[in-house]
């Protein structure tokens, strides 16, 4: 087959996004061009609203399109109860349980120093400046169960504790290393239910 150069720069566009290789690429990127001009052009429509729309809460840092999210005008809510998680897709994650009422703070990743992303690169100062000023009684380390996400949970827990919340950590029932987001609806429910104190 000839070298088709836009082709190929949309593979390589399409393997950055998380989950997909070389196969899985070339898969979408046939699909894509084999769509009609009108489903393409709703694709990229939607795709340009979504990014323009889209932007991040204020005292969650979870995605939403207003500020703040609906999750943190909630009074429904618990506020004593916070959900710390690595990335915003892990709220709706959690949120699709039903089991969790509490709010969320989202780190914007976790700690891998082999990478250079260390304490300061995450939002933990929003969350203790949270944690010392809005009456919360628990913290839920939600981080996914894999080497970064256990030795964040670990770093927070000891920065926490001394300010007084009880300190939680999702319970048993989630594969170590898998990430969150991937976890089914009634493993992610169960860790939720028999969450324990670390």
């Amino acid at each position: 087959m000839a070298a088709l150069p836009s082709f190929d720069r949309l593979m390589a566009a399409l393997e950055r996004l998380p989950g997909i290789g070389p196969k899985s690429a070339r898969r979408m990127g046939h699909a894509l061009l084999s769509m009609g001009e009108a489903e393409a052009e709703a694709l990229v429509s939607s795709i340009t609203e979504a990014r323009s729309r889209t932007r991040t809460c204020s005292i969650c840092r979870s995605l939403t399109e207003e500020d703040p999210c609906r999750v943190c005008t909630d009074p429904t809510r618990d506020a004593r109860l916070l959900a710390v998680v690595e990335d915003a897709a892990d709220v709706e994650v959690l949120e699709k349980t039903r089991e969790f009422r509490g709010r969320y703070h989202v780190l914007g990743g976790a700690l891998a120093p082999l990478r250079g992303i260390g304490p300061d690169d995450l939002h933990v100062d929003g969350l203790l400046s949270r944690v010392a000023s809005d009456g919360v009684e628990e913290v839920l380390l939600a981080t996914n169960p894999n080497v970064e996400g256990e030795a964040t949970a670990l770093y927070l827990a000891r920065r926490l504790k001394p300010m007084g919340p009880r300190v939680t950590r999702l319970a048993l029932g989630l594969p170590v290393g898998a990430a969150l987001e991937f976890a089914d609806e009634v493993t992610l429910s169960r860790s939720l239910t028999g969450r324990r104190e670390i």
